[in-house]
């Protein structure tokens, strides 16, 4: 298991990420936010209090339900009304992109709603693409091996992604 990202650096990568959706959505009076089930949720939650901080527009954050490993066989779930995302600005938001199946599903449940823009957020992004999944702003670009996979922690004051 090899570090990656240590506390520090997960906080700074998070605060630039929030600073970047910010100038992004200038003029919109709201952003949902929207995390994946998990690590994607948490790491929305930061960058919601982070974007509430510095700005003047309202956050709505919101969970997707999904089952990561075999999305089609759950319907995927979103914890707010779908109808609330008709011609909003949406964040799509998840921890980690590898082939980026589940951002694709996440991204199809959210399309159903005609969203005014659609942006993807994610903390690291291993590069191994099966899925025409960009993502708008990452933390952190990471070239490995199929093989591995990148683990993210986040904890109080000892937060950590880690290559194992």
């Amino acid at each position: 298991m090899q570090s990656i990202l240590n506390h520090q650096q997960i906080e700074q990568k998070i605060m630039r990420l929030a600073h970047q959706i910010i100038e992004n959505s200038f003029g919109e009076s709201s952003i949902f936010l929207g995390g994946i089930c998990g690590n994607g949720l948490v790491l929305a939650e930061k960058l919601k209090t982070i974007i509430e901080a510095e700005g003047r527009t309202e956050i709505i954050l919101f969970e997707i339900i999904i089952d990561k490993e075999n999305p089609l066989t759950h319907p995927i779930q979103l914890s707010i009304p779908e109808e609330m995302l008709a011609h909003a600005y949406v964040v799509l938001v998840d921890d980690v992109i590898n082939s980026g199946k589940t951002m694709q599903y996440a991204l199809t449940k959210i399309l159903e709603n005609s969203a005014k823009a659609i942006k993807t957020v994610a903390l690291v992004d291993r590069m191994h693409r099966r899925f025409p999944i960009k993502a708008d702003f990452v933390g952190l670009s990471l070239s490995t091996t199929l093989k591995e996979r990148v683990e993210v922690f986040f904890e109080d004051q000892s937060s950590k992604a880690v290559l194992i």
